[in-house]
């Protein structure tokens, strides 16, 4: 087993981005040995530096980026706004070209140190990054094997991933001088290594860079994720497709995707009952990997490198993340095709075959999105700065109402319960969260803080039985609360907040159960209006609490024939319905009692939650190891401009969806660190009655996972950032009339977070350092020697 030399092609999910590589931390030092300005100076104490794609094909920068420490950001920010310099200063860019003589070496005291020449410097005048001890040696040995695939790219116009080691050791710089010791005190005649010493570290330090940048043959083979045991097909079957590959296994420890096997088959078989199987085979007859088609398997293709990934779960639950690289793009099509194929005639139990044409191009078109960057080359969508309104510079301490004694605020789950719903308030200022048969409140007040300030100890209906309401509605300018009881689903009740209790019992339809229930309108939560939507598995319809008896209004009932499933629902600023299911499937109403005006067809998962833009442009579909973004607008035809609620899509036109997935290799990194299975709460766009939405906000396990929606449409190649928690996250939302900072419950705390501490998905921020929040403590992750400048407030109160 070896690593694969073109690290670069294979940093899956991360070779698709603009960033390709990065080492977290370093010192930059710019050293002009023979230069009287003198010998050297350090330009940023703590940086991080990264390889990057640019605009154009086969061109890349090395980027080294000053990081800040607390509170330097904001006196920068201050500055500027000042008119003072562009944090470009704060930025250096170089183009990865050969005349950079870029190279590495390891010093006698472990120190490893980059360094390229200062082409717009005096003669031996360059630029060095001297990695933090705390960075791991294979990332470093990765971003060098990164630079020199960029190098030769560059220069020849052509891809490294087949370029053999003599044309790379081109870009390799064997015979350069020793790189000169930094120091960031201008004293050249102290600190310049004289001929002998420079020529006794050439002797002892500087090795070749492929030396340098390989690992050792036995470390890999201690450290490097070992394949689990292979399965057999459980029965034979009819073969969908089988094809050649080369085989490669995600390495945990590394981050990269190790070669298992150059030559294997990859075959999917059918087994009946809607079963299908994967089995991939040596061509020497070892078994490698054997596993049922699933949605779990998350599958990726990547054309450009003519790769598929997904994933494979062991019966321990053990998570791993498989690459097959084929060998031309006919044949990586065909493996696709019996994928896909299998994949919805498992989920869907229908044959492929009997799917109508354009919704076979609907379902076709939602996986290549996910798989197919269709962003123009170098378009880069960039996120407004949002301003950190965090002033206060002292640690704060937790602000609890003075009716609550400490002894009545619980510091675990020892009454058996858990945070389980949280309702954000649109008026007020408020959050609610469901903990069993109790409702804590949560004031919000500025800079990131949350205040408790009670408990409503008793949910009980007015006849005085306790219950666990399973879901709630804000309602009427956040003054009341809808709540239901699972064993009652025939009726809802109102709780007055300003009371603390439940005053009605609404009785809804004797015959048609609530399934779930949403507000009239977007934002009907923040005025007095009294109806709201409802609906059951198979109905739609208006409840209308001051009607006389039953609250349904009958004239507005949509009832079918058929089990539809329904199970989420949203509404528009215009009051227009969309209603999806658990088969996967979504309908687009315009107004309540008639037909939807467009039906979306099912790309196989059940829908778990539903969110819809104010405007009614964008669907936010949940399912559970995947989110489904759909564009409404109609782009051509008699209806252009016009959107699914209003009108129907022609038959040679569809929505257009956009699948928005994890990255296998994230994914397999997640269940790796943490045993927590895919599984996504109900997904939400920010919300605003003055401005559009621009963010969206999910969780898995203990991952909190944010989409930019700009990012997203405009296909760029980085769309989601992560934050990790110590415990799982229960539910989350984003604090209303903002994207700015997400409200969560974790089982036994509630936080607010700004969502600009959020980090790229790499190694090291799905790893940890996990934040554990604790009573009146800040939990913000650090990294060695730095400060992060943002904080958060931490409330934990299990009520």
């Amino acid at each position: 087993m070896f690593m694969i030399k073109n690290v670069s092609k294979y940093l899956f999910g991360d070779v698709s981005k603009e960033v390709i590589t990065e080492i977290p931390q370093g010192q930059l030092y710019l050293v002009r040995p023979l230069s009287p300005k003198g010998y050297s100076e350090l330009i940023y104490k703590d940086a991080v530096a990264s390889i990057r794609r640019t605009g154009q094909e086969f061109q890349y920068q090395l980027v080294v980026q000053r990081a800040y420490e607390e509170g330097e950001e904001e006196l920068a920010e201050d500055d500027e706004d000042e008119g003072g310099e562009s944090f470009d200063k704060d930025e250096k860019t170089f183009l990865l070209d050969q005349s950079l003589h870029f190279r590495s070496e390891k010093r006698s005291g472990g120190e490893t140190v980059l360094a390229w020449r200062d082409l717009s410097g005096d003669p031996g005048d360059l630029y060095e990054f001297v990695c933090d001890p705390s960075v791991q040696q294979d990332k470093i040995q990765t971003f060098l094997l990164a630079a020199i695939d960029c190098q030769y790219e560059r220069k020849h116009r052509q891809s490294a991933q087949k370029a053999t080691d003599s044309e790379l050791r081109e870009f390799y710089f064997d015979n350069e001088d020793a790189i000169p010791a930094a120091s960031s005190v201008s004293s050249p005649k102290d600190t310049m290594p004289t001929s002998k010493e420079s020529a006794e570290r050439m002797a002892q330090d500087v090795k070749s860079p492929k030396k340098a940048i390989e690992p050792n043959a036995t470390e890999l083979a201690t450290t490097s994720t070992k394949a689990p045991a292979a399965k057999t097909a459980p029965s034979a079957g009819e073969v969908l497709t089988k094809q050649k590959a080369e085989l490669h296994l995600f390495d945990f420890s590394s981050g990269t995707f190790m070669l298992q096997d150059a030559s294997v088959d990859a075959v999917v078989t059918d087994l009946g009952k809607w079963r299908y199987w994967l089995q991939i085979t040596s061509s020497d007859g070892r078994e490698w990997l054997g596993q049922e088609i699933v949605a779990d398997i998350n599958p990726v293709f990547n054309f450009e490198y003519l790769s598929a990934i997904f994933n494979h779960y062991t019966d321990d639950g053990s998570a791993y993340s498989w690459l097959l690289r084929f060998h031309d793009q006919a044949t990586l099509e065909n493996f696709q095709e019996g994928i896909m194929q299998a994949l919805w005639e498992q989920l869907n139990e229908m044959k492929w075959s009997k799917v109508k044409a354009h919704d076979r191009e609907y379902v076709f078109e939602a996986f290549n999105e996910l798989t197919m960057n269709d962003a123009p080359e170098g378009e880069e969508v960039e996120e407004e700065e949002e301003e950190d309104e965090d002033t206060d510079g002292g640690q704060r301490s937790e602000h609890y109402d003075s009716d609550e004694s400490e002894d009545n605020v619980e510091l675990d789950n020892a009454d058996g319960n858990v945070n389980s719903q949280l309702a954000v308030g649109t008026k007020h200022d408020r959050s609610f969260v469901i903990r069993g048969s109790k409702i804590g409140v949560f004031k919000h007040l500025p800079n990131r803080h949350l205040e408790f300030t009670t408990n409503i100890s008793k949910v009980e209906t007015p006849k005085g039985k306790l219950f666990r309401p399973n879901k709630v509605m804000l309602h009427s300018e956040d003054q009341n609360m809808v709540l239901q009881d699972d064993s009652n689903p025939n009726a809802l009740y109102r709780m007055d907040l300003e009371y603390g209790k439940i005053i009605d019992e609404w009785k809804v339809h004797d015959d048609i159960p609530v399934t779930n229930f949403v507000p009239e309108t977007k934002f009907a939560q923040q005025t007095s209006a009294q109806p709201f939507i409802g609906h059951s598995k198979n109905a739609l319809f208006r409840i209308d609490p001051r009607v006389a008896g039953n609250k349904l209004v009958e004239t507005q009932l949509k009832q079918y024939m058929s089990q539809n499933d329904f199970s989420a629902a949203a509404t528009t600023e215009k009051g227009h319905v969309a209603v999806a299911s658990n088969k996967g499937d979504v309908r687009l109403f315009d107004r309540l009692g008639v037909n939807a005006k467009t039906h979306i067809p099912a790309l196989g998962e059940a829908i778990i939650g539903l969110d819809v833009s104010a405007d009614g442009r964008w669907l936010l579909a949940t399912c559970r190891t995947y989110l489904l973004l759909i564009d409404t607008l109609q782009k051509d035809g008699r209806y252009e401009g016009k959107l699914g609620f209003e009108r129907s899509f022609a038959k040679d036109s569809k929505p257009q969806p956009r699948r928005l997935a994890l990255t296998p290799s994230h994914v397999a990194q997640f269940q790796h660190e943490t045993g927590a299975p895919l599984s996504f709460t109900a997904a939400k766009f920010n919300a605003s009655p003055e401005n559009p939405e621009t963010s969206i906000i999910t969780s898995t396990g203990p991952f909190l996972v944010t989409w930019s929606l700009k990012k997203v449409v405009a296909g760029s190649k980085d769309p989601y950032h992560i934050k990790r928690y110590a415990a799982q996250v229960m539910a989350d939302n984003f604090e209303f009339g903002s994207d700015k900072n997400v409200i969560l419950a974790l089982p036994n705390e509630v936080d607010m977070v700004s969502r600009k501490t959020f980090k790229k998905p790499t190694r090291e921020s799905i790893a940890g350092p996990a934040v554990r929040l604790s009573t009146g403590a800040l939990a913000t992750p650090r990294r060695s020697g730095r400060q992060s400048h943002l904080r958060e407030e931490i409330v934990n109160s299990p009520y």
